[in-house]
């Protein structure tokens, strides 16, 4: 009888999200006409593409039971960096290298926080979200970057074989993520943190060089995610980012990662994703007020957690 139940459990987990993309989507399709249309849809997924990204590294945060709340600070960060050297007449390539380079630095000082200072995760990365937006205002001086050339442009608004290129970098980045996770030491090792740190570390793992890699990466896709947005904006803004930690967070737990740790799947981050982003656009189809749809996203990341301690409860 348990060990049905836990099948049970184990087959909601993962079918669950699925479902209610399915859900959403079909009823979408019959308040809107236009929600089933090729260029809308592609619409979703570019925007999608983002904040899919970023709870990548989300995931991987919250898989060894912590929390990164800094994420839409350093996409801010790193944006305005790139920009701001290809303004300054600098090479595509090294100014992409150099926001990168701006949001491990940052992701790194999160996993230092963490894993060598023993702050939690909570109080750290609200330090350095609120220190990296302050970056930000101070190097743009609280004004947006423009005059970036043509061609870095294609990085967030162009197209491969009809595709949205931001749509293309997602998928690769979650392939990647899906491989790293599944079939590698390094994924076996940041579920065994999250599952029990302390029986990870006396069985061998070094567990703060696991948080640090798992933070920078957090960092470096948080700061991807900003070049792709200001590529597709062509401009960078200082306030960018803003509550994309919060969507980010929104979108890991949608897709049945626990919030203890230790269980959950990249797979599942996408659906999530997917759901945050179709949501937001059906209500724009809808004509719906920007403040009711804070309400409705309120309410659906609410659900997500509700259904996530019950999970944990059986």
């Amino acid at each position: 009888m348990a060990g049905g139940k836990k099948a049970g459990l184990g087959l909601f987990r993962n079918a669950g999200p699925l479902l209610g993309l399915m859900i959403l989507s079909i009823v979408l399709t019959l308040l809107s006409d236009r929600f089933l249309t090729v260029d809308n849809l592609l619409n979703v997924a570019r925007q999608v593409s983002i904040n899919a990204i970023i709870s990548v590294g989300m995931t991987l945060i919250i898989l060894t039971g912590g929390i990164d709340l800094s994420v839409g600070s350093i996409l801010a960060f790193s944006g305005s960096i790139t920009a701001g050297l290809l303004a300054g007449g600098q090479a595509i390539l090294p100014a992409i290298l150099a926001g990168v380079a701006a949001g491990a630095i940052l992701g790194l000082i999160n996993g230092l926080l963490v894993a060598r200072a023993g702050i939690p995760p909570f109080i750290a990365t609200l330090g350095t979200m609120t220190a990296a937006r302050g970056f930000t205002l101070v190097y743009t001086d609280g004004r947006p970057i423009t005059g970036m050339e043509e061609a870095f442009r294609f990085l967030g608004g162009g197209y491969l074989a009809s595709i949205p290129v931001p749509v293309v970098i997602m998928a690769a980045i979650f392939l990647a993520a899906y491989i790293m996770l599944t079939q590698t030491r390094f994924g076996r090792y940041i579920y065994a943190i999250g599952g029990n740190e302390e029986a990870a570390r006396l069985s061998g793992i070094n567990t703060k060089k696991i948080l640090l890699a798992v933070y920078t990466l957090g960092g470096v896709l948080a700061g991807f995610s900003g070049i792709i947005m200001a590529s597709r904006l062509n401009s960078a803004q200082p306030t960018a980012g803003t509550g994309f930690e919060l969507d980010a967070i929104a979108a890991v737990v949608l897709g049945g990662t626990s919030t203890a740790g230790g269980v959950g799947t990249v797979g599942g981050t996408l659906i999530g994703a997917m759901i945050i982003g179709v949501l937001d656009n059906g209500l724009n189809l809808l004509n719906v007020s920007s403040f009711y749809q804070q309400v409705a996203k309120g309410a659906v990341i609410l659900l997500a957690v509700y259904v996530d301690k019950k999970r944990k409860g059986g």
